[in-house]
């Protein structure tokens, strides 16, 4: 534990973990002016929010590392790709990664992903109205995600069922609880599943390929990481596609540009994820003591970085609380992390998101419920709850 005293950090010090949960810019902000790098009780660790230093946290994974057993993620699933670093990070991460490089993720996925954005988008259209983070981004990316790990015989409605039980548990171990009963028994069925899987050999199954690569993954280090492409290819993604929905249809002005130019909607989810991306903070861990921003961080301390924060660094992004569909330099967010555990599954995420909002934007009329509120929550995972549209039959 630091033994620095948290009066150097008034900011911080007043923190509460719900100033985190429903909209934490206005406390990001103070804290990237006055505390960068800050001592937050709360969370028990530091908090990053500069751009530049969350860069240096993420890309030196010698002095901030994942590989400690507190780390949330690993204390639900076990170790996996996410949790570990060095050699055998890349052990874990590449059979996986393999598969999302940009032109096989296009040639795979493609026409699958617009197949189910039309079968979605169609079965809603005639309602003139919809639930969309129930009825579209989370389905869609629960879909994809059965179609890449090739889960034989386990519906869409059970992987969700167990995602979610992982999510509920990675973000109560991150507010400091403990993680439900229910997570334990989800991953026990994944574990079978996967198991299931790699038994089965399918043609083009992810998790066969995996346990088959020279790696030697055993079947539990498959499991894991299968569990680890469940957050990033489902809750992520579903929190991409929704808060995409709900930054251009809040912004009028926004809209009718992407409306009036399509070629601008790439630009629009990019600013989309700056301006809040689905996956808020990463977590590393001080393996020696490390001058950070003037401060010093002692070997074991938490080190949280904001994504969130960096991605509204005032010296690198003008009018950072601005949703501008032209900002020239957008793609310079970290809505993917940056460093060694940069998310491979980026490429298929843009693709998702592109398909169901291009084919939202065509539905007349498409504006926000005026009798419903939606606004972004979550202390790690931030999307609206729900997100209620209408638009003209």
């Amino acid at each position: 534990m630091t033994s620095e005293p948290t009066s150097r950090f008034p900011v911080g010090a007043a923190a509460a973990v719900a100033d985190l949960e429903d909209d934490p810019h206005p406390l990001l902000a103070r804290l990237r002016a006055a505390e960068p790098v800050s001592w937050l009780p709360a969370l028990g660790g530091w908090l990053v929010t500069s751009r530049d230093l969350a860069q240096r946290v993420m890309r030196d994974a010698a002095a901030f590392t994942v590989d400690d057993p507190r780390f949330s993620t690993a204390r639900v699933v076990g170790p996996s790709m996410l949790s570990l670093d060095g050699p055998v990070h890349n052990r874990h991460r590449d059979p996986f990664a393999r598969p999302f490089r940009p032109a096989r993720t296009r040639e795979r996925f493609t026409a699958f992903v617009e197949a189910e954005v039309a079968r979605l988008v169609g079965g809603l259209a005639p309602a003139g109205r919809a639930e969309l983070r129930g009825e579209l981004a989370g389905p869609l990316a629960v879909a994809v995600v059965a179609e890449a790990l090739g889960l034989e015989g386990v519906d869409a409605a059970t992987i969700r069922s167990w995602y979610g039980a992982f999510v509920e548990a990675v973000s109560a171990i991150t507010a400091g609880g403990d993680a439900p009963a229910r997570a334990d028994e989800a991953y026990a069925l994944l574990r079978a599943a996967v198991e299931k899987a790699i038994t089965a050999d399918a043609p083009g199954s992810l998790l066969a390929e995996a346990a088959a690569d020279g790696a030697g993954l055993t079947t539990a280090e498959v499991a894991a990481n299968a569990a680890i492409l469940m957050f990033g290819g489902i809750d992520t993604t579903e929190g991409m596609i929704a808060n995409t929905v709900l930054h251009l249809l809040g912004h009028p002005g926004q809209l009718r540009l992407v409306l009036d130019d399509p070629g601008l909607l790439p630009a629009a989810i990019e600013e989309s994820l700056r301006l809040e991306p689905s996956a808020s903070v990463v977590d590393r861990y001080a393996t020696r003591d490390t001058d950070l921003g003037g401060v010093t961080v002692r070997a074991g301390d938490l080190v949280r970085v904001s994504i969130a924060g960096a991605n509204r660094d005032p010296a690198v992004f003008p009018d950072p609380d601005r949703f501008d569909v032209r900002r020239a330099n957008a793609g310079e967010h970290l809505a993917f992390a940056h460093g060694p555990h940069f998310c491979f599954g980026a490429h298929l995420a843009r693709l998702e998101a592109r398909t169901a909002v291009a084919a939202l934007l065509e539905l007349p009329g498409l504006r926000l419920d005026p009798s419903r509120t939606a606004g972004a929550h979550g202390l790690v995972f931030r999307k609206p709850p729900h997100l209620h549209v209408l638009w003209d039959r």
